[in-house]
This record gives C-alpha cells, sequence and structure tokens, in this order.
C-alpha cells in the first residue's frame, strides 16, 4: 500500500511568515503635532501662565478750555493656573512568554522586546485620545446595553466617537449621565471600531443609554481631574471653569464657536469660524490655524468641491481623480485624524498651544530598575514582570480667543 500524507505529517515543515502584521492602528497625529510644541518644565506647584484679560484706560472727549480730565484706568491682568495630571501604560507578562520567544529559533520575533517597543507608542496614542476629551475621562457615551453571557454588550452610537477612543484590554469606568454615580468598572473583552461596539467583563449592573463611559482612575469626573483636551480648550460655554476661571464671568477665555444646528458642512461655517478669531484677536493677528477634522467632514467639504468642479475632457486617455489632496479651508490647511469628534470641525492655532510637563514620557524606573517582578499569593515571586510607561503632563491654551470650532455638525452617511 502506498505511504499517505498523514503518515509522512511528521517530516513536513511548518511555515511561519517571518514579518507579524498588525491590524490595528496607533494614531497619535494631534499629540505628536502638540509635542512638537515647546514644553514648559514644572514642579507641583501650580504653573501660571500670564494674560493681558481686557482692554483698560478711559477713553472720552474733553473740553479744551479748562475743562476736567477726569481719571483714567488701566488693562486687567490675570493668570491661568494648572496642574499636572500623572498617566501610565501598564504591560504585564509571563516568564513562559519571554522564554518561548527569545531567540529566533523558538519565534520570529521575540514577544517582550515587541512589547517595549510598541510600549511608547500605545501610550502616544492613549494620549492623543485622552486629548479628545474635556478633562471628565469620558471617552465614550452608551446608546444602548444588552447584556449577554455576563457581559455588557455596549453600542455607542450617541456620540461622535464611536468606541475609537477606547482600546481593547482596556479598563474602563460607568458613570451615570449626570457623572456622579459610578455603576461600576470593567475589562473591554471585545473591541468593535466599525460597528461601535464593546462587550465589558465582568458585567456591570443596571447600564442605561445616556450613562458614559470613563477612563480608568479616574473617581470624580466632574471636577474635571483629567487631561485637559480639544473640548475643554475649545469651547464657547458660559457655564464651569477654566484653567481656574468662571466661564459665566470671564467672556474672554472663551473659544468662539458656530453651531451647525445638525446640518452638513456647508462652505459660510467656515468662514464664520475664521472670522469670528479675527473679531476677537484682530485683523492684523499673526495666527495660523489648522483646520482638524476627522476625514468625514473632510469628505462632506470634498463633496461640497465636487459639485462645482468642470471636467476639461480632450481626445485622448486621460487619468482621472475626482477627489482633492491639500486642501485648505477658509484659508487654513485642512488635517485630518481618525480620533476627532465627527461632529466637529476645530480652527486650532499651534502657537497658542502649549503644555507642562513634571515627568517626561518614558519608562517607571525606580533604584534603576525598570521591570518589575509580580508577588504571588504566598509573598513569593510570580512567574510574571510588570513595566509601566509613564508621563505627568497638562496642556492649555494662552489665547482661547484665537481658538473656533465648528460644531453639531451631520455625519456623512456611512461612518
Amino acid at each position: 500500500m502506498a505511504v499517505t500524507e498523514t503518515q509522512v505529517a511528521g517530516l513536513e515543515l511548518e511555515r511561519v511568515l517571518p514579518k507579524v502584521q498588525t491590524l490595528f492602528e496607533r494614531d497619535d497625529k494631534f499629540y505628536a503635532n502638540i509635542k512638537k510644541r515647546n514644553v514648559e518644565v514644572i514642579s507641583n506647584r501650580q504653573m501660571r501662565v500670564p494674560l493681558e484679560l481686557r482692554p483698560g484706560g478711559a477713553f472720552q472727549y474733553f473740553d479744551a478750555n479748562g475743562g476736567d480730565l477726569g481719571r483714567g484706568g488701566g488693562p486687567t491682568w490675570d493668570k491661568a493656573v494648572l496642574n499636572s495630571v500623572f498617566m501610565s501604560e501598564n504591560i504585564e507578562y509571563t516568564k513562559l512568554t519571554q522564554w518561548s520567544t527569545d531567540t529566533n529559533r523558538k519565534a520570529v520575533e521575540s514577544a517582550v522586546r515587541r512589547l517595549t517597543a510598541t510600549a511608547l507608542e500605545e501610550l502616544r496614542r492613549q494620549l492623543d485620545a485622552q486629548l479628545m476629551q474635556s478633562g471628565n475621562g469620558v471617552i465614550g457615551e452608551v446608546g444602548s446595553d444588552t447584556p449577554a453571557g455576563g457581559e455588557n454588550v455596549i453600542l455607542c452610537n450617541a456620540d461622535g466617537f464611536g468606541v475609537r477612543l477606547m482600546r481593547f484590554g482596556q479598563t474602563v469606568q460607568i458613570y451615570d449621565v449626570n457623572l456622579t454615580t459610578l455603576r461600576g468598572s470593567a475589562t473591554i473583552t471585545y473591541w468593535d471600531v466599525e460597528n461601535k461596539t464593546v462587550k465589558l467583563s465582568p458585567q456591570i449592573a443596571g447600564v442605561t443609554a445616556g450613562d458614559f463611559i470613563v477612563t480608568n482612575g479616574i473617581s470624580s469626573p466632574t471636577s474635571l481631574p483629567g487631561l485637559f483636551g480639544v473640548p475643554y480648550q475649545h469651547s464657547n460655554a458660559s457655564t464651569g471653569t477654566w484653567l481656574g476661571f468662571s466661564r459665566a464671568n470671564t467672556p474672554e477665555i472663551r473659544a468662539s464657536g458656530v453651531n451647525a444646528n445638525s446640518n452638513a458642512f456647508t462652505l459660510p461655517l467656515a468662514r464664520l469660524a475664521m472670522n469670528k478669531i479675527g473679531n476677537r484677536v484682530g485683523i492684523d493677528n499673526s495666527f495660523a490655524p489648522v483646520a482638524w477634522m476627522h476625514p468625514c467632514q473632510k469628505q462632506a467639504y470634498e463633496e461640497v468641491g465636487q459639485l462645482v468642479s468642470i471636467i476639461n475632457k480632450s481626445a485622448k486617455d486621460e487619468k482621472l481623480n475626482m477627489y482633492f489632496d491639500g486642501m485648505q479651508m477658509a484659508g487654513a490647511p485642512v488635517r485630518t485624524s481618525y480620533n476627532w469628534d465627527m461632529t466637529r470641525i476645530d480652527f486650532v492655532n499651534d502657537s497658542v498651544w502649549g503644555r507642562g510637563e513634571i515627568l517626561p514620557i518614558g519608562f517607571y524606573k525606580t533604584d534603576g530598575r525598570s521591570i518589575f517582578e509580580i508577588r504571588g499569593a504566598s509573598g513569593g515571586v510570580a512567574t510574571s514582570d510588570i513595566f509601566y510607561m509613564v508621563v505627568g503632563m497638562q496642556m492649555f491654551v494662552n489665547n482661547p480667543a484665537a481658538c473656533a470650532y465648528i460644531y453639531d455638525l451631520a455625519v456623512p452617511s456611512g461612518y
């Protein structure tokens, strides 16, 4: 009888491709842009940002024939204040993970070496996500929850982010709509960006539509203990605070907003936003805003341009490209980020953004060590190690009047 393949299976070689493909993103476009700005090294005391808040002096007409000139005044100066917040990316692995992949005779790549190499990228990605929230740590809103199999199955279709600001394996908290009642915390065990769905385990009871998904480590979201991101800095709200100022009593520290009222993007919206900056800081200002947006709003802008395009066709084969690159919006260069709120366009002045930093981004170290062993239940050493990528910083804007944004835009179909 002929020898069959099953009899020689033990002789066959198993082919493993030498390159590991990554099936997700580590986008940090906005954080990388802000990181290029000059950093202010600070202590744990409040950092002060001096501001010439209001003009002054007493302008008048006067009687030159012996009239009383009266008294005068002057400008008002004040300060914005901020403290650093501390964030970490924690990476843990077993010794077997290390030993089974530590040479090229065992694996196509060392798992620990790859973990170490990508940990900083992952922290930068998380920081980029945190820059999309308003200081309360909210990274998602519950649209609905249909628990199954001992897990929450949460659809996040109620805001402009979906589940984009979250990550698989991340521990998150669920707070009520007022951000005052903690319903519980759990780990993301399923992360479907396309369908805006996450699963949380163990199941948290009482989750309802309108609840918020909050970053782990924040115990009082309403006190704004998180990173002060774009929605915090670019806000025309007349309630709450901004870097120690009352928004209600200090209109000078509010950014300018343009309400799209749930309509699709139209050209006048961008011009209005840019003109609001000029109205606040003057026509001869030296600010050069950049229009940051989700690619879906770039598409909406592109569709406006496509409606007025004319194609001059010659009697020969020609390349066709009906799309636009190198865009500008009301004079502002267009930049995109998939982490951006799909319902907003923000006109960001890089020159007014900055950060105070007490701890530069890097490994957490103690006595020269950056990798630490885990302890077992007995008190002895467990066969697991852990390391931490950490950073201590806070963001600020030194001229909110030079910032503007369009909000409540309709999202094009398909997103």
